[in-house]
């Protein structure tokens, strides 16, 4: 490939102001984070793509097992008579369930549904296990693939198969069975927060946006940069509808049969559709320095001159040992242009180049993919400044997702201002908590209720937005993926 005709990567992505959902899928795909599989609805995660999932699976599984849950592995095959138990819940998935009808060359007696979700199977299984208090809590997560017969797809946001966490839990009493509830809300909202760089809003979903055979389900709701919500992560108080459907009863300390209370929480790979809507720019990828599979790329300017490929890979090994994970990127096949377009697109937070002036100053070269301001680091101690300088992108993504969802989330006392304020953004409004009023809104703007903040204080109005009936609830409204 001759070195001056080289494109220029950043000519094949669609702005995103001329269309976002080009661009997003112009990201994921020179981005190499993913594939369309040959069966429909499916996507084929490529190493990049996956390095990222394996990154978010290694942060929340230990936040899972500090508080108290261990990890299990169900079978993806559900009966379909333990799938009809619960009527709330198979009405809610009747539609997206894929069946096995026959095994081999013999046609099954009863079908077996590709799991949706565990609930039935965990249930069917806690009631073998439990028979007294002293079995109680059980909390457990398993890490699978689920499989929702979508109709339309997109990769990462909606596939027919993907990747994700599913925590079942069972407690003795209500009152603990909330708590676990919103204490794995609060764990998803951290993780978000704080290793994701993505600003959220938590709170209860309505009845009718709730999850199928739950009680209440509390939701974190994402901003995309085109101002819809992605809802992050999911998680549901049960109460005991479950558990009085299959039976699942312990003996109390008072000699007593009583129902266990349930819960279950997950999130799935969708968060690398967050990450990239909410953190991509023209260039393509920004990560999160906590997710990207490769913190610091090295590139050697001249590296054919003594002493710079020797010099860079000491850096390498330097940046490694401090435990960062590094790329060195020594080839000689294309130039430094193409490499700097390359790893922009691919989002890398942080790139060092080191070339014989850098080495005779005794520096190296950075620029950050989140601003792309470059600068001079001191060779000695680079590696204290490297993870400082990337703890830095990190808030520093924070701050502008933050900023642009304060800049567009509105307030509004009437239909009017709801319809426009969800052209861009979410609406915190007003609602009596009426189902009619949710389905008119979404019938005449297509968005839909988000969540209900916990604080309720600060209410927009006194009445409803959409009947204007003495008005319940504080509520988020945004049109969603």
């Amino acid at each position: 490939m001759a070195k001056n005709k080289e494109p220029a990567f950043v000519e094949h992505i669609t702005p995103r102001s001329e269309d976002f959902s080009q661009w997003y899928t112009d990201v994921i795909l020179k981005a190499d984070l993913v594939d369309y599989a040959p069966v429909r609805g499916c996507m084929v995660i490529k190493p990049y793509g996956y390095g990222i999932w394996e990154l978010i699976q290694k942060e929340m599984d230990a936040r899972f097992k500090a508080t108290g849950h261990s990890n299990v592995y169900f079978p993806m095959l559900i009966p379909e008579s333990l799938l009809l138990k619960e009527a709330e819940h198979v009405e809610g998935f009747a539609p997206e369930v894929a069946w096995v009808t026959q095994g081999g060359t013999e046609k099954l007696q009863e079908r077996l549904a590709i799991r949706p979700t565990s609930e039935t199977l965990f249930c069917a299984m806690y009631s073998k296990w439990v028979q007294s208090w002293r079995d109680l809590p059980m909390k457990y997560n398993q890490w699978c693939s689920v499989m929702r017969w979508e109709k339309s797809t997109r990769p990462f946001l909606r596939t027919s198969e993907f990747l994700w966490q599913e925590g079942h839990t069972i407690h003795a009493t209500p009152e603990e069975a909330q708590e676990e509830t919103l204490l794995m809300l609060e764990v998803y909202r951290e993780f978000s927060e704080n290793v994701m760089n993505i600003p959220v809003f938590t709170g209860q979903k309505s009845d009718k946006e709730k999850f199928a055979g739950a009680r209440a389900t509390y939701s974190m709701e994402a901003m995309m940069q085109d101002g819809k919500a992605l809802q992050a992560g999911t998680s549901h108080n049960f109460g005991t509808n479950f558990a009085e459907v299959f039976d699942i009863q312990y003996l109390s300390k008072d000699g007593k049969l009583e129902y266990v209370h349930e819960t279950s929480w997950g999130v799935s790979t969708r968060l690398i559709g967050a990450l990239i809507m909410t953190h991509g720019d023209e260039r393509g990828l920004r990560l999160p320095p906590k997710l990207a599979p490769i913190q610091v790329v090295i590139l050697p300017i001249a590296a054919h001159k003594p002493g710079v490929l020797d010099k860079a890979t000491e850096l390498a090994k330097t940046l490694e040992a401090a435990g960062l994970r590094v790329e060195l990127d020594d080839r000689d096949t294309v130039s430094a242009g193409w490499k700097f377009n390359e790893w922009e697109l691919k989002g890398v937070p942080l790139r060092l180049e080191l070339g014989p002036r850098d080495i005779a100053q005794g520096q190296v070269t950075f620029v950050r993919r989140d601003t792309l301001e470059k600068g001079q680091l001191p060779l000695e101690g680079i590696a204290r400044a490297a993870r400082d300088l990337l703890e830095e992108v990190g808030r520093a993504l924070y701050r502008q997702a933050e900023e642009f969802k304060d800049a567009h989330t509105y307030i509004a006392r009437n239909m009017e201002e709801l319809t426009e304020g969800v052209q861009t953004g979410f609406v915190r409004a007003s609602w009596c908590g009426c189902r009619e009023c949710e389905d008119e809104i979404k019938e005449k703007t297509t968005a839909t209720s988000r969540n209900m903040p916990f604080d309720q204080s600060d209410m927009p109005s006194d009445v409803c937005v959409c009947c204007g009936k003495p008005a319940a609830k504080v509520m988020y409204f945004a049109k969603a993926y």
